[in-house]
C-alpha cells in the first residue's frame, strides 16, 4: 500500500467517524426509515408501474415523475395509516407510564392486596412494585421522567427526518443497492447469496415475527378493553414485546389480567377474558405465525427476543423493530461467510 492509498484510507476513516458523530443522535430514525422503506418498496414499485402504464398511454409524465408521485402517495398513505396512529399510541403509552410511575396505575391496589392477604396470609405491597416498575421503564425508555419532553422533541424531529429519508430511499434505493453491489469486493455468487439471505431474514423478522406480535397484541388489547382492564394501551405495548415469545408471550399479560378481574369480584369479565385469550389470542400465535414466517429465514425466537430487548434498551421504542432485524442480518451474514467461503 503506497502513501496515497494510506492517506485516502485515513481520510475515509476520519470522515466516517465525523459522519457517525453527526448522525448518531438520529441513527435510530435513519435505520427505521430504511427498514420502513424496505417494507413499503414493493407497494411503491407496483404503484409506480401502474402509473407508468398510464404515462405510456397519455405521455404526460416521465417515469421519474411517476415514481415521485408513487413515493409521495405511499408516504401520505403510511402517514395516515401508520405514523399518526403510532404517534397517538406512543402519547397514550407515555401518559399511562408516567401515571404508573407516579402511583396512579388505575388498578384497585387496596382491594387486590386485601384479597391476597385473605387467600395467602401474606402482605404484598403491589402499589410500591407498580411504581418501581413504572420508574424502571421510564428510565430505560426515556432516561427518566425528565427525559420524556426531550424524547418527544427528538421524536418529532426524528419522524420528520425519517419521512424525508423514506422518500429518498424509495426513489433511489435500487440505485444505492446497485452501487453497493458494485463496490463490495466479493464474488458475484457470494453477493447474490448474501443479499438473498439478508432479504429472507429481514422479511422473516418484519412479517413473520413483528407483524404477528403486533397483531396478537392488538387482538389481546381489544379483549382487555372489553373486559374493563385499566391502562389498555400500556399493557398492549407490553404484550407487543412479550408476544415475540412463541406460545406464552401475550399470556403473561392477559392471563394475570383475567386473574386480577376474578380476584376483584369481576368474575364474569375475568372468565370471558380467559376464554377469549385461549380461543382467539392464542390462535394468532398457533396458526398465523407459521403462515407468515418465511421458512427460509430460519430465525430462532431467542434471537428475536434478544434483539427486541436489546433494541428497546439501546434505541427506545424504535428498537422494538430495529434490534431483531440487525441481529438477524448479522446471522445471515455469518451464515453466508460459513457457506460460501468454505466452498471458495
Amino acid at each position: 500500500m503506497d502513501r496515497g492509498q494510506s492517506f485516502l484510507l485515513l481520510l475515509i476513516a476520519s470522515v466516517a467517524l465525523l459522519t457517525l458523530f453527526i448522525v448518531l443522535p438520529f441513527v435510530q430514525y435513519v435505520i427505521a426509515a430504511v427498514i420502513f422503506a424496505y417494507v413499503l418498496f414493493p407497494f411503491h414499485e407496483a404503484l409506480a408501474d401502474r402509473l407508468g402504464e398510464r404515462v405510456a398511454e397519455r405521455s404526460a409524465l416521465t417515469r421519474r415523475a411517476a415514481e415521485m408521485a408513487s413515493a409521495i402517495a405511499i408516504i401520505l398513505g403510511s402517514l395516515v395509516a401508520v405514523i399518526l396512529p403510532l404517534a397517538y399510541i406512543s402519547y397514550v403509552f407515555i401518559r399511562d407510564l408516567t401515571a404508573l410511575a407516579a402511583g396512579r396505575s388505575g388498578v384497585e391496589v387496596a382491594t387486590l392486596e386485601a384479597r391476597i392477604v385473605d387467600l395467602t396470609g401474606q402482605e404484598v405491597d403491589i402499589g410500591a412494585w407498580l411504581v418501581t416498575t413504572g420508574n424502571a421503564l421510564l428510565g430505560t425508555l426515556f432516561g427518566g421522567l425528565g427525559g420524556v419532553l426531550n424524547a418527544a422533541f427528538r421524536a418529532s424531529l426524528g419522524i420528520a427526518l425519517a419521512l424525508f429519508l423514506v422518500y429518498y430511499t424509495l426513489m433511489d434505493g435500487p440505485a444505492f443497492v446497485s452501487w453497493l453491489r458494485s463496490t463490495m469486493p466479493l464474488p458475484e455468487g457470494v453477493i447474490d447469496d448474501l443479499f438473498a439471505k439478508v432479504d429472507a431474514t429481514t422479511r422473516g423478522v418484519v412479517i413473520g415475527h413483528i407483524y404477528v406480535a403486533l397483531l396478537q397484541a392488538l387482538i389481546a388489547g381489544v379483549g382487555l378493553r372489553a373486559a374493563g382492564v385499566p391502562n389498555v394501551v400500556f399493557w398492549t405495548f407490553v404484550m407487543a414485546v412479550l408476544a415475540l415469545l412463541p406460545l406464552i408471550g401475550a399470556f403473561l399479560v392477559w392471563g394475570p389480567a383475567a386473574a386480577y378481574l376474578i380476584v376483584i369480584d369481576e368474575i364474569t369479565a375475568g372468565v370471558l377474558l380467559a376464554i377469549y385469550g385461549v380461543a382467539v389470542v392464542s390462535t394468532v400465535d398457533n396458526y398465523v405465525r407459521p403462515l407468515l414466517i418465511d421458512q427460509r429465514a430460519h430465525i430462532n425466537p431467542a434471537i428475536i427476543l434478544l434483539g427486541v430487548f436489546g433494541g428497546i434498551y439501546s434505541l427506545g421504542f424504535v428498537g422494538l423493530f430495529v434490534g431483531p432485524i440487525v441481529i438477524g442480518v448479522l446471522a445471515a451474514t455469518l451464515e453466508t461467510f460459513r457457506v460460501d467461503y468454505d466452498a471458495i
